[in-house]
């Protein structure tokens, strides 16, 4: 890697590689190479005249001997190093043929969220490992239209069918059944160890018991720093929110309507190819929203979003649909995506 800070950035191709488990590979930098002994995600630099997947497939295949069958393209960070000012697009690998060996004598790990045993890694590389602890799905409530027995028992068998992210958003609700509701939720979200967000201000979020706040368009724009919750994230519309978003460095974004949806009949559907050109070099893990059904999480992926947020379409899912874990890679199709 080469290049000089101010003078960049040098395009690098990153793998998030990623097993069905949920563990992901990271690998050390040999002797001999700059921040040597420091963990990464494999990858390298993007040569003249190549685009970045080609790049991405041909550093894998020189590093770890594998050959990438499926890769959903995913979050840019930029970081400026003493030696480089460096932009790392990150993939999330979920296919490939081959079992990663060490081509360049890196030492390899295969490493989880839950459990990182490795150290020291790349400074750009600690927010990919965070943003990986945020589930494929983010569900959220309807409980002032579906009733709150209805809205916990389907909240119930969705935990079963592993949902582990849930957003309590009931802005009409009366403050004493709030309570009663979010406390019903949060002790649900425990028992399975999925996160529990609130869509309000930082007291709502901090009196119901979020373990983070999501803030909505309006306060997103009237925000001048992160909110002091170890999670916070955001709806968003446009290019202008999801800018705010990036530079508060909230830890997610929604974007859309993506389609149709009978919450916003008014608003103009965005469509999932805009929706991959607004996230065309986007820092921030992105959940698309709007008539999102489970089914569209390879569509979403593809397009380079994170996963789905779904009002309607958590609560209705047919019973024996799984709320999935990982980011499809046992069946994945064959061929470079």
């Amino acid at each position: 890697m080469s290049g000089q800070p101010g003078v960049g950035p040098v395009e690098v191709a990153a793998a998030v590689i990623l097993r069905a488990d949920r563990q992901f590979l990271l690998a050390r930098r040999p002797p001999g190479r700059v921040y040597e002994g420091y963990w990464e995600f494999p990858g390298g630099k993007v040569e003249r005249a190549e685009s970045i997947r080609t790049a991405l497939a041909r550093e894998l295949r020189e590093e770890l001997a594998i050959t990438v069958t499926c890769a959903y393209p995913w979050i840019t960070r930029e970081y400026v190093y003493p030696h480089a000012h460096v932009r790392l697009n990150f993939f999330r690998v979920v296919g490939w043929v081959g079992e990663p060996t060490s081509r360049e004598a890196q030492a390899l790990s295969w490493q989880s969220v839950e459990s990182l045993s490795v150290s020291p890694l790349l400074p750009a590389n600690g927010p990919i490992v965070r943003a990986l602890a945020l589930p494929p799905v983010l569900a959220i409530t309807d409980a002032s239209e579906r009733g709150e027995r209805a809205l916990l028992a389907q909240l119930d068998r969705a935990l079963e069918r592993g949902l582990r992210m849930v957003m309590v958003r009931e802005k009409q609700m009366p403050k004493q059944r709030l309570h009663a509701l979010a406390s019903a939720v949060r002790v649900r979200c425990k028992r399975y160890g999925a996160l529990m967000l609130v869509n309000g201000d930082d007291a709502q979020t901090r009196d119901l018991g979020g373990d983070g706040v999501h803030l909505t368009a309006a306060r997103l724009m009237a925000a001048r720093s992160r909110p002091d919750f170890a999670w916070c994230g955001a709806s968003c519309h446009d290019e202008i929110e999801l800018a705010q978003a990036a530079e508060l460095q909230l830890d997610y974004a929604l974007l859309g309507p993506v389609r149709p949806t009978r919450s916003k009949p008014a608003a103009v559907p965005i469509g999932w190819e805009r929706l991959g050109r607004l996230l065309q070099g986007y820092p921030l893990p992105v959940y698309a929203l709007g008539g999102m059904q489970l089914d569209d999480l390879r569509a979403a992926c593809m397009a380079g979003a994170h996963g789905l947020a779904m009002i309607r379409g958590a609560w209705s899912a047919p019973p024996d649909q799984s709320f999935p874990s990982d980011w499809l890679g046992s069946d994945c199709a064959s061929g470079m995506r």
